[in-house]
C-alpha cells in the first residue's frame, strides 16, 4: 500500500447535529473510518474502470464486461459509505483528488493492458481493500457501531465475491497442483 492516510484529531472533526444515539466522539471515530474506506474503495472502483477500459488479450470481452459489472458493485458501495459517513453527522471526503490524496491502494500501474497482468493488479487491490475493510468491521463493532459494520459486512461479502469472479480466470488444473 502506497501512502497513509494522514489522520484529523477528533477535535478537528466538524459533526452537524443527529440524534443517532452514538456519542459524538464515537461518531466522529466512525467519520474518520469511513472516509478512509471511502478514499480506498473509490480508488477501488477507479482502478476497475481502468482495467475495463484498457483490457487487451484473448480474454478481452469478457473480462471488459466483468471489471465493468465490478465497478458497478464498488460504485453502489462508496454511495452507501459516504452516505453513512453524513447520517453520522460528519462529512464525506469524496472527490476524485481526495481519494487520490487519501487512498492506501497502489497506484493502477500505467501501461498495464495484457489480460492476465491486468487480473494480477485487480486480485492485489480487490484483496487489500478487503482486508482492510474486515478490519473496518472490528472496529466498528468495536466502537459500538452495529450498523457501519454492517454495512462493511455487507462491502466485504461483495468484494469476497468480486475476488473470486477475478481469481478464477488465473485458477485451474496448473494452481491446484501447488
Amino acid at each position: 500500500m502506497h501512502r497513509p492516510a494522514s489522520p484529523k484529531s477528533k477535535s478537528a472533526i466538524k459533526l452537524h447535529r443527529t440524534r443517532i444515539d452514538l456519542a459524538a466522539d464515537i461518531r466522529a471515530q466512525m467519520t474518520e473510518l469511513l472516509n478512509q474506506q471511502l478514499a480506498d474503495t473509490f480508488d477501488l472502483m477507479s482502478q476497475t474502470k481502468q482495467a475495463h477500459w484498457n483490457v487487451k488479450g484473448m480474454h478481452f470481452i469478457g473480462l471488459h464486461k466483468l471489471f465493468d459489472e465490478l465497478a458497478e458493485i464498488v460504485e453502489k458501495h462508496i454511495d452507501q459509505i459516504a452516505e453513512r459517513c453524513t447520517a453520522l453527522g460528519g462529512a464525506a471526503r469524496g472527490t476524485v483528488r481526495m481519494s487520490a490524496q487519501h487512498s492506501r491502494l497502489e497506484e493502477f500501474p500505467d501501461g498495464t493492458v495484457r489480460d492476465v497482468k491486468v487480473l494480477e493488479v485487480l486480485i492485489e487491490r480487490y484483496s487489500n481493500v478487503g482486508k482492510t475493510t474486515r478490519k473496518a468491521i472490528d472496529t466498528a463493532d468495536d466502537a459500538g457501531d452495529a450498523d457501519t459494520a454492517d454495512l462493511f459486512t455487507e462491502v466485504s461479502r461483495d468484494l469476497d465475491e468480486s475476488l473470486y469472479f477475478l481469481e478464477s480466470h488465473l485458477q485451474g488444473d496448473d494452481a491446484d497442483k501447488k
